[in-house]
């Protein structure tokens, strides 16, 4: 079946590490794994990563990537794919596809089937495949970590990737005031038109806020620390700018901040997830759909950093 793979790992030239090519079929490790037919993934930064070896070791290559997947089960019904995997011989006890399991970039991939959970009505099958990894990642920190139905206002740090994308996007669906910064003028006037103020980098905020969506790391945590309110949360999620920072204990203690660490979420909260989009019309922001013949031209977007929201790969086309 046609699949997009590392062949091999680069920590230097990661898209020279990315094979598009036949790779074989799914197999079923247990009874109760299916396969369904992708008709919709979506990059996320972790396939960059996997292209340079980050959790990716030698002895799992070829390994097909990607986390993201809607498509059909052998029912024929239409669903949304649940990408993390029980696995006793990783230390977390659960893995994500395209570590020990081929991923979603290929014409089929096999999950068990409790992963699998049904497209909500009026949700496109490109939508939904935005949601299992940035999107649950950026529900788990807003509400399961950060308890903003306890807060008034949210800073959304380096809005422009996918997760602090969606956070700004689940943020105002929520009714919360949303401040999001960016380097990017251009990135700036994208936010403030999802209902976001927009800021630059470091700039002091009009209030202090209840909850700090975090993914940016060492640039940026100096500022979610000076503008969060007493006892607000700083939820972190990635570090693409450092993992470092230097933190002011004094603040921390003497504001009683809570620092939290989270990544991806539960089939429950997927499950809430995609029923909170669909009861509220939210839809993922997507900055392009392209057909899988041009998932390269997708991987070298990602990797050059002008994305805003999502890109969407179409496996129909």
């Amino acid at each position: 079946m046609r699949a997009a793979f590392a062949s091999r790992t680069d920590a230097d030239n990661p898209l020279a590490a990315l094979t598009v090519g036949e790779q074989p079929e799914p197999v079923h490790p247990d009874d109760d794994w299916v396969t369904v037919q992708v008709r919709a993934s979506s990059l996320n930064h972790h396939d960059i990563w996997s292209l340079r070896g980050v959790g990716l070791p030698a002895d799992r290559l070829p390994m097909i990537l990607g986390c993201d997947a809607a498509g059909i089960d052998p029912d024929g019904n239409e669903v949304v794919v649940y990408p993390l995997i029980a696995d006793p011989g990783d230390p977390r006890g659960i893995s994500i596809l395209s570590e020990h399991f081929p991923g979603t970039f290929a014409e089929r991939v096999a999950v068990p089937r409790s992963n699998l959970l049904p497209l909500p009505a009026g949700m496109s099958l490109t939508d939904a495949a935005c949601l299992p990894t940035a999107w649950l990642t950026a529900w788990r920190m807003l509400t399961t970590k950060g308890r903003v139905d306890d807060a008034d206002a949210v800073l959304v740090q380096g809005a422009g990737g996918g997760v602090a994308t969606a956070a700004v996007a689940l943020a105002v669906a929520m009714g919360k005031r949303v401040y999001a910064t960016s380097r990017d003028a251009a990135k700036r006037a994208r936010i403030a038109e999802l209902g976001a103020t927009a800021v630059e980098p470091g700039a002091r905020l009009p209030e202090r806020v209840d909850v700090v969506v975090e993914t940016v790391g060492a640039a940026t945590f100096d500022h979610s620390l000076k503008s969060a309110a007493p006892m607000a949360r700083i939820v972190v999620s990635g570090a693409t700018a450092g993992h470092e920072p230097t933190v002011n204990l004094r603040r921390v203690f003497a504001m009683q901040l809570e620092i939290v660490g989270t990544s991806m979420g539960t089939p429950d909260e997927l499950r809430d997830l995609l029923a909170f989009c669909a009861e509220r019309k939210v839809r993922p922001v997507v900055d392009s759909v392209v057909p899988f013949s041009r998932i390269g031209d997708a991987f070298a977007q990602l990797h050059a950093g002008t994305v805003f929201g999502k890109l969407v790969v179409d496996h129909t086309a």
